[in-house]
């Protein structure tokens, strides 16, 4: 079985995956990244005390899409004639994943998508992550839903032909053995109730981080919250969340994140509002209220259990919502009760579970 990823996000739901099949003696898994986060991705990975088997090394700065996705695609194809595996595992939406799974398509190799189903339901937006799920779920021969919504979607396309399963999500695997490990959640040291900002999706650099920012002013003028947000290493983000931001006062502009770190600020924080597609699935698990940065999510799940609100980028909007769940105890309570719509942290076992019954049955 031979396992692609480069990106943080990708680090931290298959790292679960690679534990579950390594306690498996009858499974032979590889481990390939391709070089996209570079010290990020191998960082996480060691948290969690895995490493992968090997690294492409595609990292190109301003590399394009198109560039990535025909860098993955040619060195995939080399690594399957290299060493014939039995199935190609991808997560999530990223062009990586993408070019990987069709390249493996092309080459006679199954797919097993983890994280199949998702969708915002517009095909373009997010772009292109809405198109690569959609494609990966149609190549895949082994789908990984991580909810009865995912699974449902699968059902609903006439296009997907492969065995598909609710498996919960990997990501809740992590975020919960990363707690496990890190214990309870220091003190803070100062009175200020924390929030935790993340923004860096593509569709929301320029317009969408510039009202994103001017929220942000508008909430520090209340004097009572500190925020704090990782500033994530894309050149377009940083130079523009520095600029609306790094003299405002209880603002924290911090370097990219640990895993550890990151869980950890989740755990202390009164509110979160971010962009990210997995702190959807995280702030539920930890009982943390979240206010989505974006106009569609293909996370219903985190709304339909109440502890996420889909509030776009307009600075009023955020305000509003933000105000509300900072001034209103009610309100924030009934956001804070923990939830688990994306799993209870079994979904690697699971996966790994159907790998095997796949194969046996394939072996026969």
């Amino acid at each position: 079985m031979l396992t692609l990823a480069g990106t943080r996000p990708e680090a931290i739901k298959l790292a679960p995956l690679a534990i579950a099949a390594a306690a498996r003696p009858g499974i032979a898994h590889r481990l390939v990244a391709t070089g996209q986060h570079a010290a990020l991705f191998h960082q996480t990975l060691a948290a969690f005390g895995v490493a992968a088997d090997a690294d492409f090394g595609l990292l190109v700065p301003g590399q394009s899409i198109e560039a990535l996705a025909a860098s993955v695609s040619a060195a995939v194809t080399a690594e399957i004639a290299r060493d014939r595996p039995d199935l190609l595992i991808v997560q999530g939406d990223t062009t990586s994943a993408w070019a990987a799974a069709l390249a493996a398509d092309a080459a006679g190799v199954p797919v097993g998508h983890v994280e199949a189903g998702l969708r915002s339901g517009d095909p373009l937006l997010p772009w292109p992550e809405e198109r690569n799920r959609i494609e990966i779920d149609r190549v895949a021969t082994l789908l990984f839903a991580p909810t009865p919504v995912a699974l449902a979607n699968l059902r609903d396309e006439p296009d997907v032909h492969g065995v598909a399963a609710i498996t919960g999500n990997t990501g809740i695997d992590a975020l919960l053995m990363m707690r496990d490990r890190l214990g309870p959640p220091d003190p803070r040291p100062d009175a200020r109730r924390l929030v935790l900002v993340t923004a860096h999706r593509r569709e929301n650099i320029g317009a969408g981080i510039a009202g994103i920012c001017a929220a942000i002013v508008r909430l520090t003028a209340r004097g009572d919250i500190a925020v704090a947000l990782p500033v994530h290493p894309n050149p377009a983000v940083q130079a523009q969340v520095v600029a609306a931001l790094g003299d405002v006062s209880h603002v924290s502009l911090l370097a990219a994140l640990d895993y550890p770190a990151m869980v950890r600020m989740m755990t202390q924080a009164h509110l979160i509002l971010s962009d990210s597609g997995g702190v959807q699935e995280e702030a539920p698990a930890l009982g943390v209220p979240l206010l989505v940065l974006r106009e569609n999510s293909e996370r219903p799940e985190a709304v339909a259990a109440g502890n996420a609100s889909i509030v776009g980028t307009d600075p009023d909007r955020i305000l509003a919502a933000a105000t509300r769940l900072l001034d209103d105890p009610a309100a924030h309570a009934a956001m804070a009760r923990p939830a688990f719509p994306f799993g209870r942290g079994d979904a690697a076992d699971t996966i790994v579970d159907l790998i095997e019954g796949w194969h046996a049955g394939r072996s026969i």
